[in-house]
């Protein structure tokens, strides 16, 4: 019995490092393309910061593709089971024939949080626009530093003196690139437009370092098993809502009547720019799917590190692709991020260490029982 026991844990966590891993790749797509592709759309005649915004989770309705064959396997599975407890005195479990396993309180979280993500692509998009990839990303990955605090007062996250010098590092870098905001200003913006476009890109910083630890607390908080297919759901949810706050946007801007003019003066082609537009919608997919799957196999603030790690990626593909400048600013933001990024990993394998070291400590010290 102790055997059957251990052999289904080792497969269930052998699943979870197979899900955890499939997540990561997700992340790392959607979080190295995703930038590239929106300051493609603005680089070359975008102008609509509503309808980018939009993109980010409008590429929603691909969810139900995994979410239909989940229902399916649960099926599948929970007709064997049924054949199984006719012949003995066990119930079955009925939540394998519901095709949504979303309950209410659940539900009206991931809306919630559907909501701020909205307004987060928003402030996103809007920094994309007016700043050259190579900032914008190392402006977000002071996010990193928000996560870790949020994650410390929602879902009680220990901090130990290696995340608190991650953070502490990661926030400087961006206090860095904030003291030389005109080096790298395109030439057709003021510096007025280029210092909103920073603010906006540090207030979308903020709001979803907030995000990521509110997603981890709906789980914790949720009375319900969490399952990848509940998550699966969740994302579902919070893109629904997320599409339609960009939606009320675009239809007070007017986004939707100047789409086909825009696509028509686009320099690269009609064509290429609603290739464009659906590249976008689906490589952000990518990005939520691979984060909230991380958050559920791992941590929000794990989430976090990924998202800030990827940004060496990002930062070269910018400027091979765009050509971007890369001052000497850039370079001690950059340097002060990886220094970062090393203080918390170091941390967290030296926090993994002693764990395993008390975990083992009682088996080693336990008391021979008198005979």
């Amino acid at each position: 019995m102790a055997e059957m026991m251990e052999t289904t844990k080792s497969k269930k966590t052998t699943m979870k490092i197979a899900l955890l891993i499939l997540n990561v790749i997700l992340l790392a797509i959607g979080n190295c393309a995703g930038p590239l592709i929106m300051r493609l759309y603005f680089l070359h005649g975008g102008k609509r910061i509503w309808f980018s915004s939009w993109l980010e989770t409008a590429g929603c309705p691909v969810i139900l593709i995994p979410i239909t064959v989940s229902y399916l396997q649960r099926r599948r599975s929970s007709a064997t089971t049924d054949h199984e407890s006719s012949t003995s005195s066990q119930p079955s479990n009925n939540d394998n024939n519901k095709l949504i396993l979303m309950r209410p309180p659940v539900f009206f979280a991931s809306a919630i949080i559907g909501i701020l993500t909205g307004l987060d692509n928003y402030l996103y998009a809007y920094g994309v626009a007016r700043l050259p990839v190579s900032t914008s990303s190392l402006i977000i990955a002071s996010q990193l530093a928000f996560t870790a605090a949020f994650a410390f007062l929602l879902v009680k996250q220990k901090l130990t003196s290696y995340s608190l010098n991650a953070v502490f590092l990661l926030t400087l870098g961006a206090v860095v690139l904030g003291l030389h905001t005109n080096g790298d200003r395109p030439d057709n913006e003021s510096a007025r437009q280029y210092l909103v476009g920073f603010l906006m890109t540090v207030g979308a910083a903020v709001l979803y370092g907030f995000v990521l630890p509110l997603m981890e607390l709906t789980y914790k908080r949720a009375r319900q098993e969490i399952t990848y297919a509940l998550v699966l759901e969740i994302q579902m949810v919070m893109c629904l809502f997320a599409t339609l706050v960009c939606t009320v946007g675009m239809v007070v801007n007017k986004d939707f009547q100047a789409i086909g003019k825009e696509a028509r003066a686009y320099t690269l082609g009609e064509g290429k720019y609603y290739a464009v537009v659906v590249a976008s919608a689906l490589i952000w997919q990518c990005f939520f799917l691979g984060a909230i799957g991380v958050i559920y196999c791992g941590s929000s603030l794990l989430s976090a590190i990924i998202i800030a790690v990827l940004l060496p990626v990002t930062e070269i593909l910018a400027v091979i692709f765009y050509k971007e400048k890369f001052q000497a600013e850039k370079g001690v933001s950059l340097a002060l991020s990886l220094w970062g990024f090393a203080s918390y990993f170091y941390g967290e394998i030296k926090n993994k260490k002693k764990m395993k070291k008390r975990e083992q400590l009682p088996e080693t010290e336990m008391p021979i029982p008198n005979p």
